[in-house]
């Protein structure tokens, strides 16, 4: 029961081009966002779509691939845990963010 904590998986759409950073000792680091939708009915019978949008974060050769094959509007499958982090914004208010660290990645469009 001690794998299933804290993972998270999704299928989606990347919103962006990825931004990739290059650290110290040639590290990679990158960052992306991710559309998933959702399609229900509502109780008037109606036909809604739901976006929602995720903040996802790679690290080392997960962020090398995703420099290479990734890009605005590629359908990916992502494996991951969810971070939270503070940081204070230019107007010094502290902003919470949440984002998905990518464990594992599958390239779903050609």
């Amino acid at each position: 029961m001690n794998a299933m904590k804290n993972r998270v998986q999704l299928i989606g759409n990347v919103g962006n081009d990825p931004e990739i950073k290059n650290l110290d000792g040639g590290r990679k680091l990158a960052n992306l966002t991710l559309a998933t939708n959702e399609t229900y009915k509502n109780d008037k019978g109606e036909k809604v779509e739901q976006t929602e949008w995720h903040r996802l974060t790679a690290w080392g050769v997960t962020a090398e691939l995703i420099e290479k094959y990734v890009s605005k509007g590629k359908e990916i499958a992502i494996e991951g845990k969810l971070t939270h982090r503070t940081y204070e914004d230019k107007n010094g208010e502290k902003r919470y963010v949440t984002d998905v660290v990518i464990n594992e990645i599958l390239f779903l469009s050609k």
